[in-house]
């Protein structure tokens, strides 16, 4: 049902004549691009999966049911619509009933508000982790597609969610200044997509339960594909005695990061004096070099290779510190430990373009489940975005994609046998829409 308007908005200085706004335009929506989220959705078959796993919370049977519901809350955050109460205005929106299985027109309307909060609020603790397989699932079904890799890269990183008053898990975090959560994401390093994302209380040590998550990932990796090589990436939050040894037993090759302390600030010392000769002798110029040792923390069983670097820039010396299994020449180690930046990237697509900061449930758990709602919705953009570049389309953010593919108004008619969606025909991506429409081997 359409609501009434209070009056008509009206641009006096707008062009040769005023313009008059209502919004009485009827079956519009705002998302055009939903159809893409959708034809994403069914390849990956990524919602159906998520509500195959949540258990009924309702004594009675509801009008909405699982799979429609996740559908329309994750299709909603790809959207930019990242709060519960958008759902009161776009339970109408005619595409969104349409890709959620209902008639535009004649369809009865989608969840709103009241229905969310209750759901979020209904998911325990096993519920999480079994979302959380699904979510896993999917990646590695999407990860060999192509066919079935040899080599698996797992990079891993923390980030800061910012809380909203009296959540559960909410701490003060002296670094960050603020009351927050602080998450794990783990991503393919080769790929960058998203393979888990678990919510953690704020003041958790960066490396919380890591040995855990991974001993959980690997599992599951191992288990699809038994031959396969696995590598583990990461900064200096997760060099703990722990992990190292971890992957020392499961054979896995790592690369993390090291907090410099006096030891291996004089064991870098020579290669620092060397550095600071040559950018001397170059009038100053940039001097970096590598160099490697072997060292053995109070806290360590044996000794491990420690790659360094000592870099001279205006600002003075910068050194820096990796421990690795690796056999490669110190500088391609320490090349390669930088090329982890990238999911500095790809973090800000989670955060920024999906909204993976928005936690503002009470409820610990409640938050979790929308960490993975969000991790979703990430799945949806980021394989669009994939698709895109298969077809030459220019590298873009999440931000980008969604507002040249997705936040396109469009006219919707419902006919007997078919929908009819009409958009402007002045649009400049158009040319994508025929581009992605033509996409050799569509999923």
């Amino acid at each position: 049902m359409q609501e009434s308007a209070t009056g008509l908005l009206s641009f006096a200085a707008v062009g040769p004549v005023p313009v008059e706004v209502d919004f009485l335009g009827g079956r519009l929506t705002s998302d055009g691009g939903l159809v893409w989220l959708a034809e994403v959705d069914a390849a990956l078959e990524l919602t159906t999966a998520l509500a195959a796993v949540i258990p009924e919370w309702r004594t009675r049977q509801g009008r909405h049911d699982l799979p429609t519901l996740v559908a329309q809350r994750v299709y909603q955050i790809a959207c930019g619509y990242e709060d519960q109460d958008d759902a009161d205005s776009l339970r109408t929106d005619p595409l969104l009933k349409h890709v959620c299985g209902r008639l535009p027109e004649t369809g009865a309307d989608l969840a709103s508000q009241p229905t969310f909060s209750r759901l979020e609020n209904a998911i325990n603790a096993r519920t999480c982790y079994r979302l959380a397989q699904a979510l896993g699932v999917v990646s590695l079904q999407e990860r060999e597609r192509r066919g079935i890799p040899t080599h698996l890269v797992l990079d891993l990183d923390g980030t800061d969610d910012p809380t909203y008053g009296d959540q559960e898990g909410s701490a003060y975090h002296g670094y960050f200044r603020q009351h927050q959560y602080f998450p794990l994401l783990v991503f393919d390093g080769e790929t960058n997509q998203l393979i888990t994302a678990v919510l953690r209380r704020g003041t958790v040590h960066p490396s919380h339960g890591i040995v855990a998550i991974l001993t959980r990932i690997v599992r599951a990796i191992r288990a699809r594909w038994p031959t396969v090589t696995i590598e583990l990436r990461a900064d200096s939050g997760f060099a703990i005695p722990a992990l190292y040894d971890w992957c020392e037993t499961q054979k896995i090759t790592y690369t993390i990061g090291l907090v410099p302390n006096p030891r291996l600030e004089t064991a870098v010392a020579d290669l620092r004096t060397e550095a600071q000769r040559q950018s001397l002798l170059t009038d100053g110029v940039k001097v970096r070099l590598i160099g490697e040792t072997n060292y053995q923390a109070g806290s360590w069983a044996a000794p491990r290779r420690v790659v360094m670097k000592a870099e001279i820039l205006p600002k003075g010396p910068n050194t820096r510190f990796v421990v690795t299994t690796r056999a490669d020449a110190p500088a391609t180690v320490y090349d390669w430990y930088v090329d982890r930046g990238a999911s500095e990237n790809w973090i800000k697509d989670f955060k920024r373009g999906c909204f993976a900061d928005r936690l503002s449930c009470h409820r610990f758990l409640a938050n979790q489940f929308r960490l993975l709602l969000h991790a979703a919705a990430y799945w949806l953009l980021d394989t669009l975005r994939r698709w895109s570049h298969d077809v030459g389309l220019v590298p873009m953010t999440l931000t980008t994609l969604r507002l040249r593919l997705i936040k396109i108004g469009g006219w919707v008619r419902e006919r007997r046998d078919r929908v009819r969606l009409r958009l402007a025909t002045s649009h400049p991506s158009e040319g994508w829409w025929h581009a992605l429409a033509s996409r050799p081997n569509p999923s």
